[in-house]
């Protein structure tokens, strides 16, 4: 990204722009920042959305034909358009030739790197992959706003906090502004402030589920089922969770035998190292046959409810009783 913020910041821009990845935050930032560089404010003459699987290459090429009005450049934005992943062959063979006064912006979930368009862009412009990002840099991130904000946060405090929100930047961002306001007059952030503003994901409730699980609480594990329930989620994709937790505490263990610590492991599995910190207390509950037997039998209740031998909610309820049942 540092070269993309070269471009915003110089003013010396490509010709096609591409961004693509998981992170919706970052690629409407720098849209918003890319857009607010090439136009100056409040020009919507010169600004041109498409958006949809239903864009047609020949009105994006007519578009970027037209003169811009009474400015430098003209701004085309080209969204969730599938171009990247089905052929765009008009396109891929236009780029090249385009006006030089006009500037072209892709905003992407997923690219095929070996198609004829990808290629294209890459080689007349640039392409700025804008996926999740690492515990290190949100930790980063979330400091540097505090900072601005003049406020002071312990790192077990902002542990709980990127525990409670996961690493969607655009839920941080929305999460930090309800506890910059719960605290404003305050200079600090403090652990009941987090407790008592952040909603909790849905995958850090399934967590705490098994941790009532692993600790034999069984009736505290059921009615945070039934409370998952209550908030309109869906049994088979709470089952989905607790799989994928189980397998993840299983990975962790197997790494931790072999000799790994918590940030290589964090780098190995993929996931912030909070996270790591976090499931290596919770598989200390289980012994390692049992966490994949627990995935084994997650999936076979999945299967027991899509072919109809089982009700979806009874499956989880199984599964709960089962792995929070007192030896």
């Amino acid at each position: 990204m540092k070269n993309l913020n070269e471009d915003i910041k110089t003013r010396n821009f490509r010709p096609v722009y591409l961004f693509y990845g998981d992170e919706a935050y970052l690629k409407s930032v720098y849209k918003n920042r890319l857009k607010n560089a090439v136009l100056s404010e409040g020009d919507t003459m010169n600004l041109t959305v498409f958006e949809g699987k239903d864009c047609d290459p020949g009105r994006i090429i007519a578009q970027a034909e037209t003169m811009p009005f009474f400015a430098d450049r003209r701004l085309i934005i080209v969204e969730n358009s599938g171009f990247f992943k089905s052929a765009s062959p008009e396109l891929a063979g236009y780029i090249p030739q385009m006006p030089s006064e006009t500037i072209l912006l892709f905003v992407e979930n997923e690219v095929e790197k070996r198609g004829k368009l990808y290629k294209t862009v890459n080689s007349c412009g640039r392409v700025t992959e804008m996926a999740r990002q690492d515990a290190k840099t949100l930790t980063s991130w979330v400091l540097g706003t505090l900072k601005r904000e003049k406020k002071r946060i312990q790192r077990s405090t902002l542990d709980l906090f990127l525990a409670s929100t996961g690493n969607d930047m655009e839920n941080i961002s929305n999460e930090l502004e309800k506890l910059l306001c719960y605290t404003a007059g305050s200079d600090a952030i403090h652990r009941e402030d987090v407790e008592a503003v952040c909603t909790v994901t849905t995958e850090n409730k399934v967590f705490d589920m098994i941790n009532a699980m692993a600790e034999k609480k069984q009736k505290k594990a059921l009615d945070m089922f039934y409370d998952l329930l209550s908030n309109k989620e869906r049994p088979l994709g709470i089952l989905y969770l607790m799989a994928r937790q189980f397998n993840q505490l299983c990975q962790i263990k197997e790494l931790r035998e072999q000799g790994f610590d918590r940030e290589i492991i964090a780098q190995k599995m993929g996931v912030q190292s909070f996270v790591i910190r976090r499931g290596m207390n919770q598989a200390a509950y289980f012994e390692k046959e049992a966490l994949r037997q627990a995935v084994v039998d997650c999936v076979e209740a999945e299967t027991a409810v899509k072919t109809g031998r089982m009700g979806d909610q009874m499956a989880v309820e199984m599964i709960l009783v089962r792995y929070s049942a007192s030896v």
